[in-house]
């Protein structure tokens, strides 16, 4: 099983990921791009520029490419295309939807951690909220929109209840 995790930042995915893998047992996180490209010597722009984005698209979709199975992605294309399309990006233009799409395809589920009021109450303020709030909606838009049709029948579930519930949310689904 193969599963992805996108959300915009200070919504909890990353905290998701480890505590998926511990209930699966099976399986393993991949670290999100941005890390991945930082500890190869990367050096991100505050905040991160569009390169930045499209770099850390074509990092996540040569992971989702890459990998093996059970594994539970932090992040996956679907998180750049919405920073990107935060950032004023012509998606159409800028983006190889083919590769997105082979990407997306590996996929057996994929989970919406989005803004809600669990992740305004329950957890730390983040930085850059404006941007925060922008590519939280870009991500609704790229994900259920799908207007560069990269998503094909992936199973999708957005996580908006209890931040303690999160888990046997996910492990319901993959029933």
């Amino acid at each position: 099983m193969r599963i992805g995790v996108s959300g915009p930042h200070g919504t909890g995915k990353t905290t998701l990921v480890d505590d998926l893998c511990t209930a699966l047992g099976d399986h393993v996180a991949m670290e999100e791009p941005y890390h991945l490209l930082e500890d190869e010597g990367h050096e991100f722009a505050h905040p991160p520029s569009p390169s930045d984005y499209r770099m850390q698209l074509t990092r996540s979709i040569d992971a989702l490419n890459n990998s093996y199975e059970n594994v539970v992605f932090d992040r996956t294309p679907m998180d750049f295309l919405a920073y990107l399309a935060a950032c004023g990006a012509d998606l159409d233009e800028e983006v190889d939807a083919d590769a997105v799409r082979a990407a997306m395809a590996g996929l057996d589920l994929l989970v919406l951690v989005p803004i809600s009021g669990a992740t305004e109450k329950d957890l730390p303020e983040p930085e850059m909220l404006g941007l925060r709030a922008a590519v939280n909606e870009s991500l609704i838009e790229v994900v259920y929109a799908d207007d560069l049709e990269v998503m094909g029948d992936l199973r999708v579930i957005e996580l908006a209840g209890p931040l303690d519930q999160r888990v046997d949310v996910v492990l319901a689904a993959l029933r």
